[in-house]
């Protein structure tokens, strides 16, 4: 809550400063912010003369190159933030700060099977399913989000600083502030806290859904990060050290301990297109995962090791294809359906003084038609599995995960949306015991 005290505290810091209003002025489908000059009067655009004109020339180039700038540092993709709708300036746009968020509602309900999760998630699929688990209504407002973003030209050029939050922290239905991302990013260095950089944020559809395809990597981690572009940005380049999270089973000869080594993602991405908006990329993630041998008393520790290829592709103007394909071992955190589910490692079903890595991989591929600039539609498939290894440890373990979409979408105005969509998934255990779910969404959210 201290964070959310000093937010406001900073929005009313800037609305009481002396602050000039600049709307913009541009076509449909264009960004144009409101932009406040802060500490800009009135009296400096008043009157004749060269002094006049000069004072109001200065404000015009620096609504323009604030507006330019969060242009330029907007990125988009899979549950991104829009570009804000007000932008507080300095006259000389040394300094500029925005704030915005949304408001979402989500409605579903699920039948024929339900998925024990606020989201559709084919892990959570009860096995074998009962009366308890046919129908379920729900009704969530925890993806709402606001956030905070501020930029400083500097002769190094620019430094971006970003916050936001949701209200998923605690339990489901709590409605506890999270952070999602806060960070600081300046000549390609990203520190804080950020959207794992193994994630390809634009390689996703939209959903109503909040976590997406079960195959996707849609997962926060605490980072330093090293981006550039080159060779006319077509190429760009990225590499982390991240924060791991570890989800393994142990048994009575191994024991947790607290990870010494970070993960280190990296990728490279071909871009193409009017605006660069077609791309392919490769991404690759090794971890070393630390354990206690109880049996000998030593540490021990296990690689970890995952491979993507991933991508947006705009076939036509109207289409647009998505897809995305990871393989690894021990690598739960980078593939949706698995995080958290103690499969980084499992004992030796052979061997129960031996622990090892699982192998695991997924696929997605989903398509946009755009119907028009206010309606598109979507629709894909996407599948999770686990492989045997020396048999399997329970067999009550997760097997595989399907994961079936569709929705449609409508920008009701330019900061409304509607939206409906069907799920369908399917859980399958190693014992080849299996259940599905169905699930009805459906979408109401305000940008502000």
């Amino acid at each position: 809550m201290k964070t959310f005290r000093l937010l406001t505290a900073a929005l009313l810091l800037a609305t009481s400063a002396s602050a000039q209003r600049y709307p913009n002025q541009a076509q449909e489908g264009e960004y144009a912010p409101t932009v406040y000059l802060i500490a800009a009067q009135e009296t400096e655009t008043i009157g004749c003369g060269c002094a006049s004109r000069e004072t109001a020339a200065l404000h015009r180039a620096t609504v323009t190159n604030a507006t330019q700038d969060y242009i330029d540092t907007h990125r988009p993709g899979f549950q991104q933030v829009e570009k804000p709708q007000f932008v507080f300036a300095t006259k000389n746009n040394r300094f500029s700060f925005a704030v915005g968020g949304t408001v979402a509602l989500r409605a579903g309900y699920d039948f024929k099977g339900i998925s024990d999760n606020i989201d559709f998630v084919p892990y959570d699929i009860p096995i074998p399913g009962n009366y308890s688990t046919r129908q379920k209504l729900m009704m969530d407002a925890t993806t709402s989000r606001v956030f905070l973003k501020a930029i400083t030209n500097t002769g190094a050029g620019r430094v971006v600083v970003f916050f936001d939050a949701d209200f998923r922290g605690g339990r489901e239905g709590s409605y506890t502030p999270r952070v999602r991302s806060a960070y600081v990013s300046a000549k390609g260095f990203t520190l804080g806290r950020d959207v794992t950089t193994f994630c390809d944020l634009q390689a996703a559809p939209t959903t109503i859904d909040y976590l997406g395809p079960n195959a996707y990597n849609f997962n926060f981690a605490t980072m330093i990060r090293y981006e550039v572009t080159f060779a006319r940005d077509r190429l760009t380049f990225g590499v982390a050290a991240e924060m791991p999270h570890v989800s393994g089973t142990y048994n009575d000869n191994f024991s947790a301990l607290r990870q010494r080594v970070p993960d280190f993602p990296a990728f490279l991405q071909l871009s193409w297109g009017n605006n660069r908006e077609s791309h392919i990329r490769a991404s690759g993630v090794v971890r070393n995962m630390y354990l206690h041998n109880v049996r000998t008393g030593n540490n021990t520790s296990l690689l970890g090791w995952g491979a993507q290829f991933s991508g947006r592709i705009k076939v036509a103007r109207p289409v647009v294809l998505f897809m995305n394909g990871v393989y690894g071992q021990g690598i739960t955190p980078y593939i949706q359906d698995l995080t958290g589910s103690g499969l980084d490692f499992t004992p030796n079903p052979q061997n129960a003084e031996q622990i090892q890595t699982m192998p695991m991989w997924g696929w997605q591929a989903a398509a946009q038609i755009n119907l028009s600039r206010k309606v598109f539609l979507s629709g894909g498939y996407s599948m999770v599995r686990v492989e045997h290894k020396h048999g399997y440890f329970s067999e009550t373990e997760y097997r595989q995960g399907q994961y079936i979409f569709g929705n449609i979408f409508y920008k009701a105005s330019a900061r409304c949306r509607l939206a409906a969509e069907y799920l369908y998934g399917r859980r399958y255990d190693m014992n080849s015991v299996q259940n599905h779910a169905n699930r009805v969404n459906v979408m109401v959210q305000y940008n502000f």
